[in-house]
This record gives structure tokens, sequence and C-alpha cells, in this order.
């Protein structure tokens, strides 16, 4: 049994300037094999996909058909735009084309991309971009692919957190202390708490000449460890982090720079919730967010994190999906080990839990859930208030998502109490109204892709955009 990859296959031979002929005497196969490979009248065998990776040096995990699913779902977000309404475009023509022509089908989602970000931003400008300003893929959004392709796990990150732990013997218990020694140590870096008066503007302050390591006095204990964490991976693992940012191919210096943000976070994390300790605990407490949180002294939005980088091989947590909102809808952070789908431009669906836990602040909300597809989910959400500096600094709100399969609810301790094969009881949510199949959901407030409005001044039906 193999896969049907006949256009990687195809891709790959074209790159080195191969005919069909030639690759299959490298690969001691005959010539009309490789066509019907190609042509995906034969499966690509284990054996052969093996050869072919050594044949011509390429990751295995080039030819994971991960990346073409993660392909077709974002070409048929990118064909929801309703200029695309007439052509009468189905998600089966769509994988098609990806799968007859990846390479290509990249190419249309790159231009869709431009085009997406360059409406948004001459929106957001009204025509007010200054000369030579150029429009490019938003960091925010390659960074979340770079954490999405890693599957949110970085075993660099975790073994540089476990060295850490050994060498510069740290206590659970007092773990800022443990580190403020080994920044004054290690690396002679000092470490100082400003008032709020001396750093209005910034929560951590590393002067390079003077080694002087800056945290506000505003940050909660918690957050004085994790900065101090941050600040660690950017100058003793600065080597690890850019290895893995300079293999992502990303673009320009502020998204390399968030990217390593990003990564410095990721560390913070594992030190301040090493993966042993913590994958034990999450089972012995059934993933009990607000006890993690106590027990390991970090935030709801911290645990959130760590428990969806849960993933190391043959040692691995519940897959989660994670994704953090404020009151407008917007989508700040977002993560799927689920496979649960996310809308890359645009709005969510209303109906996600996330969005109802403004109205119940502070408190969590449990739903059960169905895709369009059949897949069903467990979810739970909380809102989670930010605001340092005093009484009359700003404070925001935002909520927190985490969900798993449904299958995997049992061992969460929020699941206590429901009865998840109750199928009555699941809450119809889709990915956005644009690539929602749900005509009769009440909440839809744009036609689905592909749809043409049956529009009757004298029916008033549940929604005024239902289909045909």
């Amino acid at each position: 049994m193999g896969t049907l990859l006949g256009a990687k296959v195809r891709t790959l031979r074209r790159r080195h300037g191969l005919t069909q002929v030639q690759l299959a005497e490298r690969l001691s196969v005959s010539a009309s094999y490789i066509n019907l490979i190609e042509h995906n009248k034969r499966p690509l065998t284990a054996n052969l996909l093996i050869e072919l990776a050594r044949q011509f040096d390429v990751d295995l995990a080039s030819f994971s058909t991960d990346d073409d699913e993660r392909l077709q779902r974002d070409l048929v977000e990118a064909f929801a735009d309703a200029a695309f309404d007439d052509l009468g475009l189905s998600t089966t023509d769509i994988e098609e084309f990806v799968r007859n022509s990846p390479t290509v089908a990249r190419g249309v989602r790159l231009l869709s991309d431009r085009c997406r970000e360059a409406e948004t931003s001459l929106a957001d400008h009204a025509g007010a971009m200054p000369d030579g300003a150029s429009v490019s893929r938003l960091p925010s959004e390659e960074v979340s692919d770079l954490v999405q392709r890693h599957n949110n796990h970085f075993p660099e990150l975790e073994s540089a957190a476990e060295a850490l732990w050994r060498r510069a013997r740290l206590d659970r218990d007092d773990l800022a202390s443990g580190l403020i020694t080994h920044l004054r140590d290690a690396l002679m870096i000092d470490v100082r708490i400003a008032r709020l008066a001396e750093e209005p503007g910034a929560l951590r302050r590393f002067d390079r000449k003077r080694r002087e390591l800056v945290l506000s006095e505003v940050l909660p204990p918690r957050s004085r460890i994790f900065q101090l964490a941050v600040q660690i991976a950017l100058i003793d693992h600065g080597d690890r982090i850019n290895s893995i940012v300079d293999g992502a191919a990303l673009s320009g210096d502020d998204t390399k720079n968030l990217a390593r943000i990003a990564l410095a976070n990721y560390f913070a994390g594992a030190v301040m919730m090493p993966y042993e300790p913590f994958l034990e605990a999450t089972t012995r407490l059934r993933y009990d967010l607000e006890l993690l949180g106590h027990r390991f002294r970090t935030s709801l939005e911290q645990i959130g994190h760590r428990v969806t980088s849960l993933r190391r091989p043959g040692n691995e947590g519940v897959p989660f999906h994670m994704v953090r909102v404020d009151i407008a809808g917007n989508i700040s952070k977002k993560f799927t080990g689920t496979g649960i789908r996310f809308a890359r431009f645009g709005a969510a669906c209303s109906l996600w839990n996330v969005f109802h836990a403004f109205l119940t602040p502070g408190r969590f909300r449990r739903q059960t859930s169905v895709m369009p597809d059949g897949k069903s989910f467990f979810c739970v959400a909380r809102t989670i208030p930010k605001g340092r500096g005093g009484y009359h600094a700003p404070h925001t709100l935002h909520a927190i998502g985490l969900g798993c399969e449904l299958s995997d609810a049992k061992h969460l301790i929020y699941a206590d109490g429901i009865n998840l094969a109750d199928e009555a009881a699941y809450v119809p949510i889709g990915v956005s109204c644009r690539l929602c199949e749900r005509n009769n959901c009440p909440q839809r407030a744009f036609p689905q892709i592909g749809k043409a409005l049956d529009l009757d001044p004298d029916l008033r039906r549940l929604s005024t955009f239902a289909g045909r």
C-alpha cells in the first residue's frame, strides 16, 4: 500500500532536469511505472519513497500529504471571495487542482495572500500609504505558519530548557532566584527591578552595554520569571533560535524578529513548565488549567500555550487547538493540533464558545460541537483580563479557547457531568460563514461560496443569506 503523490514526484524529477526514463533508471523501475505514478494511477510505495529521499537528499516530510490538505483548505477559503461566485467552483475542483498542480496551487495561494493584504492595507490607510511603502504578508501570519509547521513543538528548545534546569540547579519553589543567579554568574548580567516612572513604557529592557536586565515593578512574580527566562533564551540560546528562524524562509527583519520573540517565549514556557513534570501533572490533574497554574505559578494563558506543545514523540499529551480573541472578534493567536480549521481571513464562526466567554467573564464555558465534515470537538473557554500600571492604566480583555477531539474529552476534568455521546447537544459550528455549508444557520452573515442567493421579497427565511 502506498500514497498517491504523483505531482510531487513529477515536480522533483523536473527540478533535477530528469526524464521519466532517467528517473526510472535511478530507481531501478520501469519508465512506464514512473509514468503511472506521476499520473496517480499507481501509489508511491514506502520503499520507493525512501529511495527517492536518498537519491535526491530530500526530507521525507516534504512528501507529507498534510501540506496538501492545508493548501487545499487555504485555497477553498481564497476562492470563497465573492468575486469567484460566478465560476461555480466546488471543493472537488480545488482538490484536483492541488493534487495535479501543487506548485501552481501554492503560487495561487501566495497571490491570494498578497491581494488580501493589499486590500486590507488600502482599507486601513484609506489611500494614504506613503511613497515607497510596500505591501507584504503580515509577520504574525508567517510566524503562526512557522509554529504550525512544527506542530508547536521545538525539541531543541525543550532540550535547552531541561539543560538549564540541570546547569543552574533550579528550584521550582524559588525559580526566580535561580534564574537571577544564573544570569549573574554564568552570563554576567545583573537584574534590577525598576519603578514605573523610570520605565513607563517597558516591561523588560536589556542594556547590552551595561549588561543589565531591567524588569518593571508592575510585572507580577510569574511574569518576572517568564521575562527572565526569555532573556536567557535570547542571550544563551540565540544560535538555536536563529537556526530555526533561518530555516523557515521568513520574509523581512520584522518577521524574523517576531519569530525570535515567539521562540524565546516558547523556551520560557518550557523553563517554567518542564516537559516531564508538566505532562505528568496534566495527567494527574486531568488538565485542570487553574490548578496547573497554581502548581507551576503561571497564568492561564501560559498554561494554555504549554498544553498545546506537549507533542514529544512517544510521550505526548492530549492534542489541543488554541485560539485567543478580543471582544471585537479579532483572532490574535491561533494554533491547531486537532485538525480544526481557523479562517485565515475575516471573522470566525460566532457560535464558537470562545466568543460567548465574554458574556460570563472569569468563568469557564464548555461546549461540545460538530463541524460540517462531522468532526466533533470538546472546547473550554474563559476570559483573561490584562492590565498593569495602576488604576488609570489601560486594561484589556481577551478570551482564550482550548479544544480537543471529542474522543479525548474524557481526559479533561471539564467534561465531567457532560453526556459526550448526546449528539443532540452538539453545537453545529463552522469555520466562517463563507466556508460553512449550513445555510439554515440563524447566525449566517454572508452567503456560502458557490451558493446562489434565493431571495424572495414575499418569503422570510431564518437567514437572509440562505442558499438554494
